[in-house]
C-alpha cells in the first residue's frame, strides 16, 4: 500500500494553481480556510465551496492544515468556552464535507519560525534557514524583550551584540519582518510592539501550564472528533524548543507520548513532521514512527541539515540529517500493519529553477516540492519493489 500523495495549497490566492499540483503527481490537496479569523466557525457553505473548487480540478480534500487554536484556548483564558464551542462546530462542519484529518498546533503566538527565507545554497537554489544567533539578535536588540539575554548562552549574547552593531536599518528591518510577519500557514502576524505585548499575556503560562491547557483542549474536543470520524493531529513545534521565553511542549517523542497517555481517544493523533522533529538530534525519527505509528494520521516529509550553534536549514528531501530510507521503511511497515494509506506531503521545497524568477510563498514554490514528491515517491516504490524481489 502506497501513501496518498498530497500537496499543500493556500487557496485561490496561492501563486501555485491546482492544475500544476495535479500535474506534479499529487492526488490530494491539503488546505485550510485561511481567510477565516482565528476563533470563528468554518461554515458548511464555505467548506463546501472550497471542496467543490478542489474537486473540479480533479483532486480531493481529505486533510485540513490547519484549523487554528486561538490563543485564549492555549492560555485557557477569556472566551475559552465560546472558542471551544466554535472549534467543535468547525469540526462537525468539516466532517459533514468529507474531511477526515484535521491538523493543528499548540505553539504560543508564533507558528513555524525562520530567520532567513532565501538562504543561498551552493547550487544557486534558495532554502529556508533558522539561525539561533539571528533570533537572539532580534530578541535582545530589536524586540528588546525584558531579560531576553538570560535565555541565551553568554557567548551567544556577545555575538548577537556584535552582529547587531554591524547591521544597517534595512538589515534590521528584514530580520524583523522575516521572524514576525507570518509565514505561509501562520494565521496571525505582529509588529514587534504587538508581539512584546502578546508575550506578556503568557507571563503565567509555563511549560506545565501549557501542557495542562493542551490536555484540557483535547479532552473537550476529542469526543466530538471521535464521534464524527475525524482524527485530530498535532503538528510538532517548529523549531522544537522554546523561543522568546515562550514554552513549547510538542517537541519530542516524550511530549507526544504524554499527550496520548493523558487523552487516549483514537481522535488524538500526530502529524509526523520529519523536519520539525529532525531539527533536534535527540529525536529518533524512525523510532517515533515505529512507536507512535498508531497515532500518526498525516505525514510531512522533509529533511533539515543541522548546523553548529542551533542553526539548521532545509536540505533536499533525500539529503540532510533525516534518514529518509529508514523513515520510509517504518512508514511502509505501519501501512502494512494497519491497512491505512497515510496522507503524505513533501514539505518545504527549495526555490529553484524557473521559480527563482516568480513570486512564491516561502517554502512552497512548485518546482522544489515537485522534486521532493518525485524523489519520495521513487524511494517508496524502490523500497516496495526491493522487498517484493527478496
Amino acid at each position: 500500500m502506497m501513501m496518498t500523495q498530497t500537496m499543500r495549497w493556500f487557496g485561490p490566492r496561492d501563486p501555485v494553481p491546482l492544475q500544476a499540483i495535479r500535474q506534479a503527481g499529487a492526488t490530494g490537496i491539503v488546505t485550510a480556510l485561511h481567510e477565516v479569523a482565528n476563533g470563528d466557525v468554518w461554515t458548511t457553505d464555505a467548506i463546501a465551496a472550497r471542496r467543490i473548487l478542489i474537486e473540479e480540478a480533479g483532486l480531493e480534500w481529505k486533510v485540513v492544515e490547519s484549523l487554528p487554536v486561538a490563543e485564549d484556548l492555549k492560555r485557557r483564558t477569556g472566551d475559552w468556552d465560546r472558542l471551544t464551542a466554535a472549534y467543535i462546530a468547525s469540526l462537525r462542519n468539516l466532517a459533514g464535507q468529507g474531511v477526515e484529518v484535521v491538523t493543528y498546533n499548540f505553539m504560543p503566538l508564533l507558528d513555524w519560525t525562520r530567520t532567513d527565507l532565501s538562504w543561498a545554497l551552493p547550487d544557486g537554489a534558495r532554502a529556508l534557514r533558522f539561525e539561533l544567533q539571528a533570533l537572539a539578535t532580534y530578541d535582545i536588540h530589536i524586540l528588546r524583550r525584558p531579560n531576553a539575554d538570560r535565555d541565551y548562552a553568554p557567548e551567544l549574547v556577545a555575538s548577537a551584540a556584535e552582529r547587531f552593531a554591524t547591521m544597517d536599518a534595512a538589515a534590521r528591518d528584514t530580520l524583523e519582518r522575516t521572524i514576525i510577519a507570518g509565514l505561509p500557514g501562520s494565521e496571525e502576524s505582529f509588529s514587534s510592539a504587538q508581539l512584546l505585548e502578546q508575550i506578556e499575556t503568557y507571563a503565567e503560562v509555563d511549560a506545565a501550564a501549557l501542557r495542562a491547557n493542551h490536555i484540557a483542549f483535547l479532552e473537550a474536543v476529542c469526543p466530538v472528533a471521535e464521534a464524527e470520524g475525524i482524527r485530530l493531529v498535532v503538528h510538532p513545534d517548529d523549531p522544537p524548543f522554546p523561543i522568546f521565553g515562550l514554552p513549547r511542549v510538542v517537541s519530542t517523542e516524550a511530549d507526544v507520548s504524554a499527550l496520548v497517555t493523558a487523552v487516549p481517544s483514537v481522535a488524538n493523533g500526530l502529524c509526523f513532521c520529519s523536519g520539525s522533529f529532525g531539527a533536534r538530534a535527540d529525536n529518533d525519527l524512525p523510532g517515533i514512527v515505529r512507536r507512535l505509528g498508531d497515532r500518526i494520521g498525516f505525514v510531512h516529509l522533509r529533511s533539515v541539515q543541522r548546523e553548529p550553534d542551533g542553526a539548521f536549514h532545509e536540505a533536499a528531501h533525500l539529503q540532510g540529517d533525516a534518514n529518509m530510507p529508514a523513515i520510509m521503511t517504518e512508514l511502509a511497515a505501519l501501512q502494512a500493519q494497519t491497512g491505512r494509506s497515510l496522507p503524505m506531503r513533501p514539505d518545504h521545497g527549495h526555490q529553484m529553477a524557473d521559480d527563482l524568477n516568480k513570486r512564491t510563498n516561502p517554502g512552497y514554490s512548485l518546482i522544489g516540492r515537485l522534486r521532493g514528491l518525485a524523489e519520495l515517491r521513487g524511494l517508496e516504490l524502490g523500497l516496495a519493489y526491493g522487498k517484493a524481489a527478496v
